[in-house]
């Protein structure tokens, strides 16, 4: 049995990055903070703090670390249930924090809302691709992830949130400079200029390939911010898969265009979450649903 009081001292530790933010944020004193953590080290047989600048966990320590947000998440839950109060602030009653792999443009777009719906939570996200999020879960590395697969990841629940509607945009110089007032075709689309979000984004791809039969882009901007992605496009950098959401007052107002008019591209997106901690984590999948429901469209 491991003492609680040490397990946050851990986690404060791991959350922060010092013992010295780990004692301000827990209210005890540096001190304090240093001798739990060596006295888990001690009941454990290893090290579970990497002693650097910011401080880094062992494997051993990444072990207890998510053991112990685990543990805080379902002591939440079971407060809940019992119709007690969540404790706030202070030394054993700081609120859990909830690991989440998120990629960039729900959270732009539609993620937020659900996070803030959720009371007495702290989120920790992971920013990644929707074809790779669900590896986060794989590894054990967050609790629950927003992914493009309705594959269950083993030992996971899996829910269907909406596909999230992208659209092929360019500003009108744009088009005119490398189209002119011809059709786009995969000899036009290879050599103009396309933004990607990094090496994992295949939507551009993608997106040539349903509308042209032919996964053919250009030189390529590197880009990794969804709000940029739009305001690049908008300057004219070049072309690129916007979500409708973000891109809608562009299209609007005549700032973008669409390449190939009435091609979108729906990206289907699904809700992962470890079954360990699932019914505490009901409140998070509840306002998860309902955010994505008033912004993704249904799937199929």
């Amino acid at each position: 049995m491991f003492d609680p009081a040490q397990l946050s001292a851990l986690s404060a530790v791991l959350r922060t990055g010092s013992f010295e933010r780990a004692a301000q944020t827990l209210h005890v004193t540096q001190s304090a903070i240093s001798q739990r953590v060596r006295q888990l080290e001690e009941q454990v047989g290893t090290s579970l703090i990497i002693r650097s600048q910011p401080c880094r966990a062992t494997e051993a320590g990444e072990r207890l670390f998510r053991h112990a947000e685990e543990l805080r998440l379902l002591e939440q839950g079971v407060r809940r249930d019992l119709g007690l109060s969540s404790k706030t602030g202070g030394e054993t009653g700081a609120w859990p924090t909830l690991r989440l792999a998120v990629n960039a443009d729900s959270l732009a777009t539609w993620f937020i809302p659900a996070m803030a719906a959720v009371d007495d939570m702290l989120f920790d996200l992971v920013i990644d691709d929707q074809d790779h999020s669900a590896e986060w879960l794989q590894r054990g590395d967050v609790r629950a992830a927003i992914s493009g697969s309705p594959k269950p990841v083993q030992g996971c629940d899996c829910r269907p949130l909406g596909s999230l509607r992208y659209l092929a945009t360019a500003s009108p110089a744009f088009v005119e400079r490398w189209f002119g007032q011809e059709e786009v075709t995969a000899a036009r689309l290879k050599d103009a200029p396309v933004i990607t979000f990094n090496a994992k984004d295949r939507l551009q791809t993608r997106w040539a390939e349903k509308a042209l039969g032919v996964g053919v882009t250009g030189p390529s901007h590197w880009l990794p911010s969804s709000h940029a992605f739009v305001d690049a496009a908008i300057a004219g950098l070049g072309w690129g898969m916007n979500p409708e959401p973000l891109a809608a007052d562009a299209l609007s107002d005549g700032r973008l265009r669409e390449l190939i008019p009435g091609n979108p591209l729906d990206v289907p997106l699904y809700w992962h979450v470890s079954r360990t901690v699932a019914p505490a984590m009901k409140p998070v999948t509840d306002a998860v649903l309902q955010a994505a429901s008033g912004v993704l469209r249904p799937l199929g």
